[in-house]
């Protein structure tokens, strides 16, 4: 096995959020340290135009703008941000649909760019599109929306519910100056609403990940059958439930190992 196997046993071996953060990683190192070796200018392949209809030519970069960061700084905090927000989601809903979510409040967040830019082509000052931002709002959207008492603890000093957290982090980092890094924070918009959207529907039982859209309830679920994955399905819904009430907190030290469990199997 050479070392380029050994790199992609390893990478398949991680869950999603740490191949996220990976994939984010390797292209900043791609276009910053390749790109000014080689003396091309790799950015152009990754970020997504917003200034011309090149996009369309450059059809790719409506995905891979959301894995792109030309600045340390930048990287940096969308990815601690992304493993924090990220954590409670990925224990309440499993690793899949973290995948599903970064990508979709990406794209979301990029198409609300792209035609506001066809309403207003005046109004951004910016020439491309690049970083998580949008992904990464989109997931804390999500949580805002279906667990909005979730304690969060600020540097061990301060505690309060998670939605106020998010609405701090997002009014500092979209609300504050709309005039700097305009189409950004405009697709910090996007995402967020996506996920305004996406926690709304799970919230009702419509699950949008589910591409049958299917609504999955408690009671329907009691009606139907009493297999093993029914009852699984129960007792998240259960355990769903009272965290949207209380908060994850208000979990049991039983029933937080039991949501661990059965988070897994999704």
């Amino acid at each position: 096995m050479n070392f380029f196997e050994k790199l992609n046993y390893n990478f398949k071996q991680q869950g999603v959020l740490t191949k996220i953060i990976i994939t984010n990683v390797v292209v900043f190192l791609t276009i910053n340290l390749i790109g000014n070796i080689s003396r091309v200018n790799l950015l152009s392949f990754f970020a997504l135009p917003i200034s011309s209809p090149d996009w369309v030519y450059k059809f790719w970069t409506l995905f891979l703008y959301m894995f792109t960061h030309e600045r340390l700084g930048h990287l940096f905090w969308n990815m601690i941000l992304f493993y924090f927000m990220s954590q409670l989601f990925f224990n309440l809903m499993g690793q899949k649909k973290i995948l599903y979510l970064y990508v979709m409040s990406g794209v979301f967040g990029a198409a609300f760019v792209l035609v506001l830019g066809l309403i207003f082509p005046t109004s951004f000052s910016n020439t491309f599109l690049i970083g998580a931002s949008a992904s990464v709002l989109g997931i804390g959207a999500v949580l805002s929306i279906y667990s909005p008492y979730y304690k969060v603890n600020l540097f061990g000093l301060i505690e309060l519910s998670y939605m106020y957290f998010y609405l701090i982090i997002f009014i500092l980092s979209t609300v504050i100056d709309l005039s700097v890094n305009t189409a950004g924070k405009i697709s910090h918009i996007g995402g967020a609403l996506f996920g305004l959207i996406y926690g709304y529907n799970l919230k009702k039982g419509i699950d949008l990940f589910n591409f049958s859209f299917k609504i999955k309830t408690l009671r329907k679920l009691k009606k139907v059958s009493h297999n093993k994955e029914n009852s699984n399905t129960e007792a998240m819904d259960k355990l769903l439930d009272k965290i949207s009430k209380s908060g994850y907190d208000g979990l049991s030290k039983k029933e937080k190992e039991e949501l661990f469990k059965l988070s897994q199997k999704k």
